[in-house]
């Protein structure tokens, strides 16, 4: 068996000719060191350290670097310094960025960095991910990056945020956002959540939780207070159909006609339906099942016993209507789904020793 650095040492050659996807971490000086780290972590684990654990051979799909902004050492919140590979001019080809907490100095954070900011506008505007984590999120605010976006911080943030960037749709009781290749996270911990989010968009579902479970951390949560489920329409600037997606997101498991929807949005039903419709891509009929078969995995893969309990708990009184539908999502049965990824989730208290009890 090889060694776990032996393993990750090349990701391209994880599948020849397949390019890594590249992935760049931003060192900020008095910032969090944890949530540039790791990200890394998780990044560089990704498709490698369960196959090290299993005898298997690694597919490490990404190439991560770090990088500050003039290429020079930083300096965190505690002291702890931490040496980049790189500059920010250095980067030719970006497809997901990272840029860390930054430290509760807010409003001092972008002043004199004009240069940050119009790079990462730069890359915004070919395409790569831009990720904020934590106050973090100033850099994409003050570039100009979040306005008419959905977006979230940390809640002790929250409120100076929303009077200094009032164009940005301030979402602050989600954990992960995302809304045109923008990302943002809450919190401190939530770094984890928004890589683990980016390994599974990037690599699938199973790839993620096999992160997850290697490195004993959970899957990404919704909310800062409770559950939720995450974004699941294009981006769009419509505050009326964010409004009804919001609504279905805490109601999914409930009878909602699309008479109550266009009602609360104050449409008829045929306009709100065409509104509805141009802004997510979906009706709201095929919006609401996603939800309720995301909730279903969620509750599947946490080791639900009753397939019969999760399919009342999903909004469905038909059993087989819902295996036929869950199906049809995944391509498994309910019974298939849970078999497969419930082994792979956990709760912390039933870790020891890096087992289960």
């Amino acid at each position: 068996m090889p060694t776990q650095a032996e393993a990750s040492s090349d990701p391209a050659s994880a599948k020849p000719g397949v390019k890594p996807i590249e992935v760049t971490v931003v060192l900020l000086d008095g910032g969090y060191a944890s949530t540039a780290i790791g990200p890394l972590e998780v990044f560089h684990s990704a498709g490698s350290l369960w196959n090290w654990l299993h005898g298997e051979t690694p597919r490490p799909p990404f190439r991560v670097r770090t990088v500050s902004i003039d290429g020079q050492g930083v300096t965190s919140l505690c002291a702890l310094g931490l040496v980049p590979t790189l500059s920010i001019d250095d980067i030719e080809h970006a497809d997901i960025v990272i840029v860390p907490a930054s430290g509760w100095d807010i409003q001092d954070r972008f002043i004199g960095n004009e240069a940050f900011l119009a790079w990462l506008r730069k890359w915004h505007g070919r395409g790569a991910y831009i990720a904020g984590i934590c106050t973090g999120v100033i850099f994409l605010a003050e570039a100009g990056l979040l306005d008419g976006r959905i977006a979230t911080t940390h809640w002790g943030v929250a409120d100076m945020l929303r009077q200094r960037y009032p164009q940005v749709h301030w979402q602050t009781e989600q954990f992960v956002t995302e809304d045109g290749h923008i990302l943002c996270s809450g919190g401190v911990y939530a770094s984890i959540d928004l890589s683990l989010y980016l390994v599974e968009k990037f690599c699938g579902h199973e790839i993620a939780l096999q992160c997850a479970k290697s490195l004993l951390v959970s899957m990404p949560r919704g909310r800062q207070s409770g559950y939720a489920v995450l974004p699941l329409s294009r981006p769009h600037a419509d505050g009326r159909v964010r409004e009804a997606e919001e609504y279905l997101r805490t109601h999914f498991d409930e009878d909602v006609s699309i008479d109550t929807l266009a009602g609360r949005s104050g449409m008829s039903p045929r306009n709100f339906i065409r509104r509805f419709k141009a802004a997510t891509g979906s009706l709201p009929g095929a919006y609401l099942q996603k939800l309720r078969m995301s909730a279903a995995k969620d509750l599947l893969e946490a080791g639900a016993t009753s397939i019969q309990a999760v399919c009342a708990k999903t909004g469905y009184a038909d059993i087989v209507f819902f295996r036929n539908l869950f199906k049809r999502h995944t391509g498994m049965t309910p019974a298939e789904y849970r078999r497969r990824f419930a082994h792979m989730n956990f709760d912390r208290s039933e870790l020891v020793a890096g087992r289960r009890a």
